[in-house]
C-alpha cells in the first residue's frame, strides 16, 4: 500500500515539471500551478482529466495563497522559475522577483506541517574541478540564476523551521531529453538539425557539465516528494545529477553518431556566456543514501531520446521553420 498525498506542483507544465506530474497523477491527487508562460498547455486531453490545472503566477501572492488554501497540499514541489541563464542576466530584477519572491510566496502559503520540495541548482556552488558535495563544497554562485537559487535556499531553511515544514532543497544539474522549453544548448542544436541546418551556431564549447536525463530528474523529485521520513522543521539538501560531466565537443561527437548527419560548427557571439564556468558536476552520494535514488539513464540514452522525439516547445522550434 502507498500513502496517497495531495501534491501541488508549481511549474508543472514545464520541462521537468510535466514529467513529475505524469509520475504522480495516477497515484496521488495532483494540482499543477503554472502561468503557461510558453503559450500552450503541454498535456493531452486525457491527461488533463487526471489532475487540477491552475493558471496562476507565483508572483501573485494573494492568488497563490488562495490556490494553496483551496487545495490544502500535503506536499508542494516548487519547480516554477526563470531558468534560462542569459535571460536572468538580461533581466535580473524580473528573475529575482520570480526566483526569490516567488518561493517566498509559496513558503508563506504552505500549510504548517506540509512538505516543501524546492528545485535549487548546481549553480549555487563555487566553480571547482571536482564533483560538488553538499556538505563540503563552497557556495559561491557566478551568475544571477545561481544567486537567486541560493537566496531561495536560505528562505526555505529559515521558513521551514519557522513554519514546521519538512523541506528538501534539491540542487538540480543540467537536464537533457525530450520536452525542453528553454533554448539551452542541446535542444537548440537538435532544433537546428531537425530544421535542416548543417551549420550549427554555438556559444562556448569547452565547459563540462553534468547532464541528467529528464526522466531521472523527474523520478528524483517524485521520489523525494513522496518520502515519508522527512522531519518537520528541518531541511535536507541533496544534489540531483549523475557525477559524469561532458564537454560540448564530447556531446557533439555523440550526437553526430546518433543523428547520422554531417554538420559544421560556427561560434555565435550572441550565445557566448561571459559567466560560463569550466566545470560543474554533482556528487550524488547523499541522494543515493538518503532517498535510494540513482540515475537509470546514461547521456547516450538522453541524447537518443532527444533526437528520436524532441517534443520541444513551439517557442523553441518556430525560429527555425
Amino acid at each position: 500500500m502507498y500513502n496517497q498525498k495531495r501534491i501541488m506542483i508549481t511549474g508543472g507544465n514545464g520541462y521537468v515539471g510535466r514529467q513529475v506530474t505524469r509520475r504522480l497523477y495516477d497515484r496521488h491527487e495532483v494540482c499543477v500551478v503554472d502561468n503557461i508562460r510558453y503559450g500552450q498547455v503541454r498535456f493531452a486531453e486525457d491527461e488533463l482529466a487526471k489532475f487540477r490545472l491552475k493558471r496562476t503566477d507565483i508572483n501573485d501572492q494573494a492568488a497563490i495563497a488562495d490556490v494553496v488554501a483551496d487545495f490544502c497540499p500535503d506536499v508542494i514541489v516548487h519547480l516554477a522559475a526563470i531558468h534560462y541563464i542569459p535571460e536572468c542576466e538580461q533581466l535580473p530584477a524580473m528573475a529575482t522577483q520570480t526566483n526569490v519572491l516567488g518561493v517566498m510566496n509559496l513558503l508563506l502559503a504552505a500549510p504548517a506541517g506540509s512538505r516543501f520540495v524546492y528545485a535549487s541548482s548546481g549553480a549555487v556552488y563555487k566553480p571547482d574541478t571536482q564533483p560538488h558535495c553538499e556538505g563540503s563544497a563552497l557556495l559561491e554562485p557566478s551568475d544571477i540564476y545561481g544567486m537567486n537559487k541560493l537566496h531561495g535556499e536560505h528562505y526555505v531553511r529559515y521558513l521551514a523551521a519557522q513554519r514546521s515544514l519538512a523541506a528538501v532543497a534539491v540542487r538540480l544539474f543540467n537536464v537533457v531529453g525530450p520536452g525542453e522549453t528553454n533554448p539551452h544548448l542541446l535542444p537548440e542544436i537538435v532544433a537546428q538539425l531537425k530544421a535542416g541546418r548543417t551549420t550549427i551556431r554555438l556559444g562556448n564549447r569547452w565547459p563540462k557539465r553534468d547532464y541528467i536525463h529528464v526522466e531521472d530528474a523527474a523520478r528524483g523529485f517524485a521520489t523525494i516528494a513522496t518520502d515519508d521520513t522527512l522531519v518537520e522543521g528541518a531541511t535536507v539538501t541533496v544534489n540531483l545529477g549523475t557525477s559524469h560531466p561532458y564537454s560540448v565537443d564530447e556531446i557533439l561527437l555523440k550526437l553526430r553518431d546518433i543523428a547520422q548527419i554531417g554538420f559544421t560548427l560556427e561560434q555565435d557571439s550572441a550565445r557566448v556566456r561571459a559567466v560560463d564556468r569550466p566545470f560543474l558536476a554533482a556528487d550524488t552520494t547523499q541522494i543515493r543514501r538518503r532517498f535510494g535514488w540513482e540515475p537509470a539513464f546514461t547521456i547516450d540514452d538522453a541524447l537518443q531520446d532527444l533526437w528520436r522525439e524532441p517534443d520541444l516547445s513551439a517557442s523553441l522550434t518556430a525560429k527555425y521553420l
